[in-house]
């Protein structure tokens, strides 16, 4: 509930603070204090459209504060979830700035928040209720909703969007598989053909170097043969050979090693290199005379290197890339096909799924069209305190078939179901929906009915009501203010109302009042004691000139309402 409301510099309020209570809270006042202006003070806590016209006139800044009680441990949890932290003191205040440039800053406990958060905390906080939000309740949608709430068909409904959700991704998989179907195919054509033209050339890696030295000596036969035959020469067998030297020197210093050691390590390495030397030759010679000219092979070796080439500047790599080049293409034509096949593999589970949406919305339309004839009854009960004793109002459920196609479409949100509520006020005329023949009082009283009978389920925990007494007279205003008491029992309800018989109803009554000090005007709101009650209810019977006859009835109007609550 709300503790404390407190407005500054607000349009005609300069600075206002309201100590709310629990039960029902009235405020009442002439048309045009500023009434308005506090529900709109109000609903710029909760997350409403900001404007520095609101900005009192001279001032820098308007600001709102609300301040509410939140030891109700479901309530907290659920404040918390949207905060993403703790709440302390089982308080909450939130507050809202609005410069005079149109800037607006919102905090909850001190720390900064967005608009869209004061929003979500506003829904679990406050309902309000006035002329217009009166007319939400024409829509089927909303009545769907309402009817939700009273037969607590909300778990019924999560399942349902479970299964929803679980049969929307996989459509939408298979819509992203077919919608891609014709590019996959495309691709899967030119990786196909590029496969194949790698496959047949079969590169291999490392191979394109070992083909380009091949190359080489094959294109040089003759002088490979050549430097093969003279380096033997030059080496063994020419006079004044490389080994012949060799052995020639080692043989000199052969006979002196006795009286030089030293020359014996050097005639023993010369005459081993003299035998390495020799073997060099003797390979060299081998060598020279087995090489012999290959023209096939060199032809067969260019046009290798001659189909890397090819291929590389094709697929724009390198040759020793193109073996690498072969396995992505065949990873990708894996893919594409494995796409194709999870097409194919999607519709068995696909079918599954919306066998368990069509379960779960079965089981919705059942728990509703049981709900609903609760809820009408409930209803209707409430309507003979209201002047509506005739009354005949039914809640419909009607529900568009889902189909057996699972590939359609996405099930509704909230399901098949539509819900209309049915309504006659007077005996003799047809019911028929509610949006079409309720007038401005059937609409108030109706309304009070529903929110009566949701009491329970109802978990915000202030209702406010903004002047939905219009078209209404005396007698129903009592009717209203009794039902205003009766929500009370469950919520914290405030009403801003005209009518002295819905303010006699009231626990706690304030008065909003237009004042002019020094050419400034601004609003202050005062609550009211009993006595002070008494002249307010016969100022509202009566105006300002009320005798004290008129005292006397608004006594026992006050009296009266609260025997009867």
């Amino acid at each position: 509930m709300i503790r404390e409301l407190s407005v500054q510099n607000l349009a005609l309020i300069e600075d206002a603070r309201i100590d709310l209570r629990a039960g029902y809270c009235a405020w009442t006042g002439e048309t045009g204090a500023g009434k308005s202006l506090l529900l709109t003070a109000l609903g710029l806590v909760l997350g409403g459209k900001a404007s520095s016209d609101l900005v009192r006139l001279g001032k820098d800044e308007a600001r709102a504060a609300a301040v509410f009680d939140v030891s109700d441990p479901a309530l907290r949890a659920d404040l918390e979830a949207t905060l993403g932290g703790p709440i302390d003191d089982d308080q909450l205040i939130l507050t809202r700035r609005i410069s005079s440039q149109g800037r607006s800053a919102s905090h909850a406990n001190g720390l900064p928040v967005t608009v869209a958060t004061l929003k979500a905390l506003g829904e679990r906080l406050i309902d309000i209720h006035g002329q217009h939000e009166s007319r939400a309740l024409l829509d089927p949608d909303r009545q769907r909703t309402l009817l939700d709430a009273f037969g607590s068909v909300e778990p019924v409904l999560e399942a349902y969007r479970e299964a929803r959700e679980a049969h929307a991704s996989l459509l939408g998989r298979r819509k992203a598989l077919l919608r891609d179907a014709e590019t996959r195919e495309r691709e899967r054509a030119l990786l196909a053909f590029e496969r194949d033209e790698l496959a047949a050339a079969d590169p291999r890696p490392g191979e394109h170097d070992d083909l380009a030295r091949e190359a080489h000596r094959l294109a040089n036969a003759e002088a490979v043969r050549s430097a093969s035959l003279d380096g033997f020469g030059l080496l063994y067998e020419s006079d004044g050979s490389a080994q012949g030297v060799l052995g020639k020197v080692a043989r000199m210093l052969a006979p002196l090693a006795d009286s030089v050691p030293e020359f014996a390590d050097a005639a023993a390495d010369l005459g081993r290199l003299a035998d390495e030397v020799r073997e060099v030759a003797y390979a060299l010679r081998r060598f020279g005379q087995g090489w012999d000219d290959d023209p096939s092979r060199l032809d067969e070796v260019e046009g290798r290197l001659a189909t890397y080439r090819r291929l590389a500047s094709r697929f724009r790599c390198s040759p020793d890339d193109l073996a690498g080049r072969l396995d992505e293409t065949r990873a990708k034509l894996a893919a594409i096909e494995a796409d194709a096949a999870n097409l194919e593999a999607l519709d068995a589970p696909l079918a599954a799924a919306w066998a368990e949406v069509r379960r779960c919305a079965s089981a919705l339309t059942i728990a509703r069209k049981k709900a609903s004839q609760a809820f009408a009854k409930a209803v209707r009960s409430q309507l003979k305190g209201l002047g509506l004793d005739q009354a005949r109002l039914t809640v419909e459920v009607e529900t568009d078939p889902l189909g057996d196609d699972p590939t359609a479409a996405v099930g509704p949100e909230r399901g098949p179901d539509r819900v209309e509520i049915v309504f006659a006020p007077n005996p003799g005329e047809a019911p028929r929906p509610l949006r079409k023949i309720a007038s401005g009082g059937e609409m108030s009283r109706v309304m009070l009915a529903v929110k009566t009978a949701l009491a329970e389920a109802d978990r915000v925990p202030t209702l406010v009501f903004d002047e939905i007494d219009t078209g209404v007279g005396g007698r129903l205003g009592a009717a209203l203010g009794r039902k205003l008491a009766e929500l009370a029992k469950h919520h914290q309800v405030i009403c801003v109302t005209h009518l002295p018989q819905m303010a006699s109803f009231a626990d706690h009554q304030w008065i909003i009042r237009k004042k002019t000090d020094r050419g400034r005007t601004r609003t202050t709101i005062t609550p009211l004691g009993t006595e002070e009650r008494v002249e307010e209810i016969a100022a509202m019977l009566r105006g300002d000139s009320a005798a004290e006859g008129t005292r006397q009835e608004a006594l026992s109007m006050l009296m009266e309402a609260r025997g009867m609550t």
